[in-house]
């Protein structure tokens, strides 16, 4: 790309982590590196750790990054000073809210990376991850050139940064929970600290795995490293606990025995959308986000392939088990069937069923095909209870399986509904589908964006994301209540 002058920033921006708008103008002298990402972004979420290194080894260089409410979910578009804290963002963050800056620089994908030289003068833009083998270089040469120049100012900027604050509280989004029943003990994937809480079912915080800064470090409980956990599986046999490490792109092991965090699947690395089989930690894997233990098998909703895999616990041999790949919503044979973004994964012993995130479905897999209970097409959902083949729900990024009922985590409808595979029936269990937060009677309970479930002692523990809480449903009384955690 040959220079040319990069367009300013709007004045339409909102600012956080500085204290007033910035222009490029007031920057000149300075290398500037705009990045066009999201939370709801994997990729992305992973860059905070390389971009901090970027600033380090390059003074002068400016780093501004840019969101779009508009490819945000709901609720952290509401509560972006809270999630800019929580990834441990230190530099000034633009909130593009009707995509100008986007269109000007042309940006189609995140993350995407716009380079504007000292002049002012837009002199590339890159997309992906390993951004810093691409750029130093690069940083380096512009330096040189520029100081020849004697246009350089690499005095620290002075914008008065001042980090945004956040609730106080024990969980940040937290996205998938699961039950010890014997030991009466609640696992909790807290996304947004990177870290797997431990607590007793009257919300006593036994154990925190990680250290709550984002790594992949293998080690004791307090010296481990996770990077955006969600899904959990809890093997009771072995009081071991597996956990889809979904920002590392990893499976990691939990062990009670040993008191250790162990990487047992994925490089570290995103896989590219075609992936074959091998060693688990051979094979590099793509969003893992939910699992499921079965029959010697640990399952995986591998939702950034739009697949299904599996994972033999004996020889840890990891490989894909259904879905073709290709995004959609299809049925039939498991590598004929496609999915889109699948996020959630149950089995009732028997059969596995998939909360198909991306096409707001329910499907089924069983003796060799995958069925669809809910859902028609990627682009139908809604809030309809009814008869299975007919209702409606959005994104559901969990399910869960009691007594021969489903229930679903009915996440942009914030709702819990069951599903009797049986009958074929659809109902809404909880929540009056205004997102919030209210407890009280079940139909009038508000929540956020729940994200998982699990019954535990007969009543049902729902990860509730959005309110960065869990939620206590209590299906006899038809209440809804909170979980205190303490310690």
């Amino acid at each position: 790309m040959n220079p040319t002058a990069a367009p300013d920033l709007p004045a339409s921006l909102e600012w956080i982590n500085t204290d007033h708008p910035i222009s490029l103008r007031t920057l000149e002298g300075r290398t500037v590196l705009l990045y066009f990402g999201t939370f709801a972004c994997s990729n992305c979420t992973r860059l905070v750790p390389e971009l901090r290194r970027l600033k380090e080894g390059h003074p002068g260089l400016v780093i501004i990054e840019v969101h779009a409410p508009e490819f945000e979910s709901p609720a952290t578009a509401e509560s972006f000073p809270e999630a800019v804290h929580h990834a441990r963002v230190d530099h000034p963050v633009a909130i593009d809210h009707d995509q100008r800056l986007w269109q000007a620089f042309g940006v189609r994908s995140w993350p995407t990376f716009a380079l504007i030289d000292p002049a002012g003068n837009l002199i590339g833009k890159t997309t992906g991850e390993g951004l810093s083998q691409r750029l130093d270089l690069k940083l380096d040469r512009l330096a040189e050139e520029f100081e020849r120049r004697g246009m350089p100012d690499t005095r620290p900027i002075q914008l008065t940064t001042t980090p945004a604050a956040a609730r106080v509280g024990a969980l940040y989004h937290p996205a998938k929970i699961a039950a010890d029943r014997v030991g009466m003990r609640l696992f909790i994937g807290d996304r947004g600290h990177h870290q797997v809480i431990v607590a007793g079912s009257d919300g006593k915080i036994l154990e925190t795995i990680g250290t709550g800064a984002p790594g992949n470090a293998d080690g004791s409980f307090s010296r481990a490293s996770l990077y955006l956990p969600e899904g959990l599986a809890f093997d009771g046999e072995a009081d071991t606990l597996y956990v889809a490490d979904t920002g590392n792109h990893m499976i990691r092991r939990i062990s009670w025995p040993d008191r250790r965090v162990e990487t047992i699947a994925g490089t570290g690395l995103e896989a590219p959308s075609s992936m074959a089989g091998g060693p688990g930690m051979d094979v590099a894997l793509n969003a893992p986000r939910d699992l499921a233990l079965m029959g010697g098998y640990l399952y995986i909703a591998m939702a950034g392939a739009n697949q299904i895999w599996r994972m033999d616990l004996d020889t840890h041999k990891i490989e894909p088990h259904a879905g073709s790949g290709r995004e959609g919503l299809a049925d039939g044979p498991l590598g004929v069937a496609t999915f889109a973004g699948p996020s959630g994964i149950v089995t009732d012993g028997e059969v596995l069923y998939v909360a198909d995130s991306g096409a707001s479905a329910i499907r089924r897999i069983k003796r060799g095909m995958v069925e669809t209970l809910i859902g028609r097409s990627l682009e139908d959902f809604g809030d309809l209870d009814t008869i299975a083949s007919m209702a409606r729900i959005h994104h559901p990024m969990g399910i869960a399986s009691h007594q021969g009922l489903l229930y679903i985590a009915d996440t942009y409808n914030h709702k819990i509904k069951e599903l009797d595979p049986r009958t074929g029936w659809v109902l809404t269990k909880t929540g009056s589908g205004i997102r919030g937060y209210r407890n009280g009677m079940s139909g009038d309970a508000r929540l956020s964006e729940p994200g998982d479930l699990v019954n535990l002692g007969g009543l049902w523990y729902i990860a509730d994301t959005g309110n960065n809480a869990v939620r206590v449903y209590d299906p006899d009384r038809h209440m809804v209540s909170t979980l205190m955690l303490w310690e």
